[in-house]
């Protein structure tokens, strides 16, 4: 195989990848939820911006600030599993060295508070020399996770599988732990990000994504020399077959008979028959549900007193909001935790309930979640970072219940006395 041969296979790679259902393309960058968590990280990352400038943030990451945003980060499906390792406290190295010197801590917390403010990559990156430069013990190259999801066009998601495949598909030998290493990497991924941008993307958690199934083991990267292209070819064609039968096995093990769109669709149908206008999320109106639109009946916009309210942009995001018929009052919040990203969920609620509006103060709020997810649900309104929620009215729905009930409370239902009669409050 010639060198020029091989831009042919890695395109040949990636349209593979892109078709698989299975691998991160699909399963995650063109999952809607990733779009929907980028503003509920971002707003955690200030959070622990705040909580160390202002001294509060303490001395240990469990039950942190830090904790519950690299938690959530950790939530993002299988390319970002793991995340919060690089942060966990180990005690006999005294690593992370961010939690026991306030020094060090302040120099994190100006680091996470210009990366949020700047936009250029001439910035982000001296951010990250000025950091690196003070040699924190344990503080490496995994803070690109956060950084991620400030700027995501600048910076690609970092971790063990993402530097092999990169070394796989590259020939380089990019080593874990340094952040000279990571921004050498970075380079590189922006040349192959360009090289082949009509099959990927100017967010580079696509390109993350391919190098993490590329170093996972999921794809083979073409060969740098000596192995043919039609024996890659062929080991190509059994590694998706195998995927596949793989994702149909986990697929039958694992998911849920339930959607997160029949969610969507049960409350939307709900909500109408209640007699209220109801909002479907922003990116989610499109979405084919029983081949209609999620969004068939429902409002187009919302009204002017609630898309001009503070926190605007992440209140169109929640999944299904009922308005009562005469006037702009949200009479009811709905967000649907079917997998992952409860946090996100949470945020997204607090951002309607504490926005200062006179339109959203009585709104009732639910988080709907398969009934084995209750644990999880209570586990993260029991974090410190949700304090406010013990003040606010949001209830668990189980799927179970809305299934039991649905029909009866469109029929002969009235206002939200049935809907909360089936939920449980999560506040003290």
């Amino acid at each position: 195989m010639s060198a020029s041969d091989r831009p042919a296979l890695v395109r040949k790679l990636i349209e593979s990848w892109r078709e698989d259902p299975g691998a991160t393309y699909q399963s995650w960058f063109l999952w809607d939820e990733r779009i929907k968590n980028f503003r509920s990280i971002r707003r955690g990352i200030q959070q622990v911006v705040a909580e160390i400038d202002n001294g509060s943030f303490g001395v240990a990451y469990r039950g942190s600030s830090l904790e519950t945003v690299v938690h959530s980060i950790a939530e993002q499906r299988q390319i970002f599993k793991g995340a919060d390792h690089a942060f966990l406290w180990k005690p006999k190295l005294r690593i992370p060295d961010i939690y026991e010197s306030p020094t060090n801590q302040r120099a994190f917390g100006r680091l996470l508070h210009n990366c949020v403010c700047c936009d250029e990559a001439e910035d982000v990156i001296s951010q990250i020399r000025e950091i690196d430069a003070l040699k924190i013990k344990g503080l490496g190259p995994a803070v690109a996770n956060l950084l991620y999801f400030l700027h995501p066009t600048l910076i690609a998601p970092f971790n063990t599988a993402i530097v092999s495949g990169y070394n796989a598909l590259t020939g380089a030998k990019v080593k874990l732990g340094s952040w000279e290493q990571f921004l050498a990497m970075r380079s590189g991924i922006l040349d192959l990000n360009d090289q082949y941008r009509d099959l990927l993307s100017n967010d580079l958690g696509a390109i993350g994504g391919l190098l993490f199934d590329i170093g996972s083991g999921r794809y083979p990267a073409p060969p740098l020399g000596g192995e043919e292209a039609d024996d890659w070819s062929r080991r190509l064609d059994v590694v998706r077959e195998e995927a596949a039968r793989l994702d149909k096995t986990q697929l039958a093990q694992g998911e849920s008979e339930r959607t997160h769109s029949e969610m969507q669709a049960w409350l939307r149908d709900i909500g109408m028959a209640l007699g209220y206008r109801v909002w479907i999320a922003a990116n989610d109106r499109g979405r084919l549900f029983e081949g209609a639109p999620l969004g068939k009946g429902c409002l187009d916009l919302l009204p002017d007193e609630i898309a001009t309210a503070p926190g605007a942009d992440a209140i169109r995001l929640i999944d299904v909001l009922w308005l009562e018929r005469d006037n702009a009052q949200v009479a009811a919040a709905f967000e649907v935790e079917h997998s992952t990203s409860i946090y996100s969920g949470i945020v997204r609620m607090l951002d309607l309930a504490l926005s200062g509006s006179k339109f959203h103060a009585a709104a009732g709020l639910f988080l709907v979640a398969p009934g084995n997810r209750e644990k999880d649900v209570r586990a993260q309104i029991a974090r410190p970072a949700f304090s406010r929620v013990a003040d606010l009215d949001i209830s668990y729905l189980p799927y179970s219940e809305l299934e039991a009930h649905r029909e009866q409370i469109a029929r002969f239902g009235s206002g939200l006395k049935a809907i909360r009669a089936i939920a449980s409050p999560l506040s003290a």
